[in-house]
């Protein structure tokens, strides 16, 4: 059974960083893509990044680009995303997921396998 744990939400003011964990376990892809949607209250689940477990390589959505890095350590099945200059914009819950080829990313949430329970970030302003 694959389990995701997602960690690191809480309150912050507009300007400041958030550093979100996500630790995997159970049984996984040779090769997956791991990585966090968020869902913003009336809003439909979006994707936010993610990050290939075989070469590194990354998807950001452009709402986040040049604010966010997501980054992942293999030999912990873990994945980070680092939030830097968080607007109230920002402010959803965000859940971290798994599919095979990031078409979650590219195509929704839809094609997501697995999904983590989520965590809330709050940024004021």
């Amino acid at each position: 059974e694959v389990q995701l744990q997602a960690s690191g939400g809480g309150l912050v003011q507009a300007g400041g960083s958030l550093r979100l964990s996500c630790a995997a376990s159970g049984v996984f892809f040779d090769h997956y893509v791991i990585g966090w949607f968020r869902q913003a209250p009336g809003k439909e689940r979006e994707g936010v990044s993610c990050i290939s477990s075989v070469d590194g390589s990354t998807i950001y959505d452009d709402s986040v680009k040049g604010r966010f890095t997501i980054s992942r350590d293999n030999a912990k099945n873990t994945v980070y995303l680092q939030m830097n200059s968080l607007k109230p914009e920002d402010t959803a819950v965000y859940y971290c997921a798994v599919d095979p080829n990031g078409a979650s990313w590219r195509h929704g949430a839809r094609y997501v396998d697995y999904w983590g329970k989520g965590t809330l970030v709050t940024v004021s302003s």
